[in-house]
């Protein structure tokens, strides 16, 4: 295997036939993984040498739930480095890309969207509807009501995606998140989309058409605003947080079941109860994730374990209930941070041992 299909693989520049090359290549025998992981060491820690000049930042604080405040500030440079190696001989590079983001059409078809994906998409009567881009996909124009079509566009785990919706609206997808919504919009009635996972819209004004996020038995409805929906299938619940304008969450089979909310106040719909609360929130911390950021604030470590495994595509299985008790308040840049990075974080503050078996990370107590 040539060396420069390694180093396009580790620069994210190969193709996935030359992706799919490396992995027959590294599997076919351990003299070609120890070659593999050799080159990988070595680029990391060139990699380091170059950007050394500005990684200097401290990249997290971590404080306990009780009120003994401890923070740990390191340089991203140690962070970086202990990442890189780390991955590089723990990390099976074919979990990285064991997934795909996919977008199934109305008419039953699947398509897999990749980094370097640039088309158009024609409907039968030769027109315009959709350019696909590195990283987002955008669609114009409207249609008949009777004729619209609804497209799914499925993130897994370990990425994000942007869509441009046709009437303007932006909706940045995060991991492990399921958005259905038509192709094109009809010209009369209501915009309505439907959510599984998180989801930032930024919608397009149009006073003739509201908006609805339907998520998990709630609805959020809108004219044109910027607003975080958090609905993943394994939480009871559905949190909606305003950055500006106004929204109305609501119960789906009962609108009178609602609230109105204001800039910088998160709703809360309890599918158990059936019950919407309210609070005033920073509203940025709940957006954080749009900008490449992890924010914890006095967040219990379940729910943090549940935020990485979506964010960096792993399964962590935690054995220790010490550190099952423990909450923890922090932001974290995810590029410059690996998940080892962040347990060895954590266990500064609350002492835990961990292993790595390929894409499995398993904590544990201290013996």
């Amino acid at each position: 295997m040539p060396s420069e299909i390694i180093y396009k693989y580790l620069s994210n520049e190969a193709t996935e036939q030359e992706i799919q090359n490396l992995f027959e290549w590294i599997d076919a025998s351990e003299e070609n993984k120890k070659q593999f992981i050799s080159i990988k060491k070595t680029w990391a820690l060139s990699a380091l040498t170059e950007n050394i000049s500005i990684n200097t930042a401290p990249i997290i604080k971590i404080k306990r739930k009780n009120k003994t405040r401890k923070y740990f500030q390191y340089a991203a440079v140690f962070i970086v480095l202990l990442g890189l190696i780390k991955i590089a001989f723990n990390f099976n590079p074919r979990a990285k890309h064991s997934k795909e983001i996919v977008l199934e059409l109305g008419n039953g078809q699947t398509e897999y969207i990749t980094k370097n994906n640039h088309s158009n998409i024609i409907n039968d009567k030769g027109e315009l509807i959709a350019k696909k881009l590195p990283g987002q996909i955008v669609y114009f124009g409207k249609t008949k009501d009777d004729e619209v079509i609804y497209n799914s566009l499925k993130v897994p785990y370990g990425k994000t995606f942007k869509l441009t919706l046709s009437d303007g609206t932006e909706v940045t997808l995060n991991s492990g998140t399921t958005l259905r919504y038509p192709e094109q919009f009809g010209i009369n009635g209501k915009r309505t989309v439907y959510l599984t996972g998180e989801a930032f819209f930024e919608v397009a004004k149009d006073k003739g058409h509201p908006f609805i996020v339907n998520a998990n038995k709630a609805d959020i409805e809108v004219l044109g605003t910027k607003f975080n929906v958090s609905a993943y299938a394994e939480t009871p619940t559905v949190n909606s947080v305003l950055v500006e304008g106004s929204i109305r969450m609501y119960e789906t089979q009962n609108p009178s079941n609602s609230v109105l909310l204001k800039p910088n106040q998160m709703a809360t719909w309890q599918n158990s109860t059936k019950k919407i609360t309210t609070k005033s929130v920073d509203s940025a911390f709940y957006s954080a994730w749009t900008k490449g950021e992890l924010t914890f604030q006095d967040t219990p470590f379940s729910t943090i374990v549940k935020i990485i495994q979506r964010t960096y595509d792993v399964e962590i299985i935690n054995k220790n209930s010490d550190l099952a008790k423990q909450n923890f308040t922090g932001t974290i840049k995810i590029s410059e941070s690996s998940v080892e990075d962040i347990l060895e974080l954590l266990k500064r503050d609350t002492p835990f041992e961990y292993s790595v078996q390929q894409n499995t990370i398993t904590i544990t107590k201290l013996p």
